[in-house]
């Protein structure tokens, strides 16, 4: 089975991915990535790309805890994601 981390090409999409137009949330998703992308796991990149999914202003609430998630986001590993993103 092919993971995150033994596909460069999953890890440079998710960097790109990680590109925001606002860019608070460009540099603290910068910056986490630059300290935590070698260690994240499977799970951990599944929740990243939940939350890349979101526009820009309900993924600041949610990075700043303004929100919450709910809906798809509404999981225990995105739940968890979000802790670490919060201390970046």
């Amino acid at each position: 089975m092919t993971t995150h981390q033994s596909d460069p090409a999953n890890r440079a999409r998710l960097r790109w991915r990680a590109r925001r137009g606002l860019l608070e949330n460009d540099l603290i998703l910068t910056r986490f990535l630059d300290a935590h992308e070698a260690d994240l796991t499977d799970d951990e990149v599944d929740a990243l790309t939940r939350l890349l999914d979101l526009a820009d202003n309900p993924l600041m609430d949610l990075i700043l805890g303004r929100a919450e998630p709910d809906g798809d986001v509404d999981l225990p590993h995105v739940h968890a994601l979000l802790a670490r993103l919060r201390l970046a």
